[in-house]
This record gives C-alpha cells, sequence and structure tokens, in this order.
C-alpha cells in the first residue's frame, strides 16, 4: 500500500499555519531584498543544549547483540548559540551555563565581529532575545542590528534547527563524553566537519522550505 514505519513530527496546536506560510512566501523573499539593498548579513539566530548523556540512534550490530552505550548520567551540558547565514557561514558561542540575555549580546557582538556590522538577524522569541538589556542594546546600535521575529511556534523554518538536527543525529550519534571539556571538543570538530560541507548547509535553508 506504499506505506512505511515513520515517527510522527511533533508541533505544537497553537501554531498558525497561515502565519508561516505567508512568512515564507512574502516575509522572507522581503527580507533577503531588505538585506541586499542596505547590504547587511542576514543571520538566522537560534539556541541549543549538548548533552552528555548520549544522541542514541539506530546503528548496526550483530543479530541479537544489541550494543551497549556506557554513558555518564548527568544532565550537565553545553548551551550553544548558533548563527547561520544563506552563503554557509555557521557561528557560534558555547558556553557551560544556560544562556541569558547578556549572552545574547555577548553573540550579537561577536556576529558584529564576524559576519560584519550591519546585520538582519532573524530569530524566535525566545525570552533570552527580549530581554530588557538586549532591547536596549540593539537600540544603542542606532541601526547597525535589525531583528526580525520568526511566527510564533515554528521552529521549523529556522535553518539552525535543521543544523542542530544534523549535529545530534549524524556528527555526534551515539557518542559518549567523559566530561564537558571532550564534549566541547567533540561538538567543534564535528561543527568543522559540517563547515567543509557546502552542500549540507544549503539542505538546511531547503529543510525550512526558504529558497537562498
Amino acid at each position: 500500500m506504499g506505506w512505511t514505519p515513520q515517527v510522527p513530527i511533533t508541533r505544537a496546536i497553537q501554531r498558525d499555519e497561515e502565519a508561516i506560510a505567508r512568512w515564507r512566501a512574502e516575509s522572507w523573499p522581503a527580507l533577503k531584498r531588505q538585506a541586499r539593498r542596505e547590504r547587511r548579513e542576514l543571520v538566522f539566530v537560534d539556541e541549543s543544549g549538548f548533552y552528555l548523556l548520549p544522541g542514541v540512534v539506530k546503528t548496526y550490530a550483530p543479530r541479537a547483540r544489541t550494543p551497549v552505550l556506557d554513558e555518564w548520567q548527568t544532565r550537565d551540558h553545553l548551551s550553544v548559540m548558533g548563527g547561520l547565514t544563506p552563503r554557509g557561514k555557521v557561528y557560534t558561542l558555547v558556553r557551560p551555563t544556560s544562556l541569558n540575555g547578556l549572552h545574547t549580546i555577548e553573540f550579537l557582538l561577536h556576529l558584529g565581529h564576524l559576519a560584519g556590522d550591519r546585520l538582519l538577524v532573524v530569530w524566535d522569541g525566545s525570552p533570552i532575545h527580549r530581554r530588557a538589556e538586549v532591547s536596549e542594546f540593539v537600540a544603542e546600535a542606532r541601526g547597525a542590528i535589525v531583528v526580525e521575529r520568526l511566527p510564533s511556534y515554528a521552529p521549523d523554518l529556522n535553518p539552525v534547527e535543521w543544523l542542530w538536527r544534523h549535529l545530534k543525529e549524524v556528527e555526534l550519534r551515539n557518542l559518549t563524553c567523559r566530561d564537558l571539556e571532550q564534549l566541547h571538543l567533540e561538538f567543534h570538530l564535528a561543527l568543522g566537519r559540517v563547515r567543509q560541507k557546502p552542500r549540507l548547509m544549503r539542505s538546511f535553508f531547503e529543510g525550512a522550505e526558504l529558497a537562498v
């Protein structure tokens, strides 16, 4: 009948599908035009956590001999803020603690140094993006930083989400680390491998259904 076993995609009931479709069809092309017209670097930004607990993914093994991963059972993790441009440039800020508004400012400064001093930042409505200190920092930039918010409950619109998924499910799959220092090293090695694959970077935008 053409059916296959698949893992369902979970999506928030609160999603506004019409607003998301409009964002793809109207807002995204307009943002690309704005970035070209104003000579800004367009950067999608998002955050994720990478844990010492391994991301368990199916693998091959002899029949009836299930592989065993010896994990360090702790919730210790690295918090990562990442930026991805349509040209395939990736920028990250890694901290061994939960991220806050000051980290957001630190990352915007980091982007300014590496990506250019005129930015068009696209991100979601996370509380750390809406902190008063972040709004003040953007205002004090006097137009050097323009912020665009994604529709609510639409992580699939952000190509960085697809980067996180690839890192966890492919590059770092079934990996166990003994401490955050080792995890930090493995994360940067994985990111380095991804940076060497321009086609893969484009696929993150294709996954988000955003034409570049």
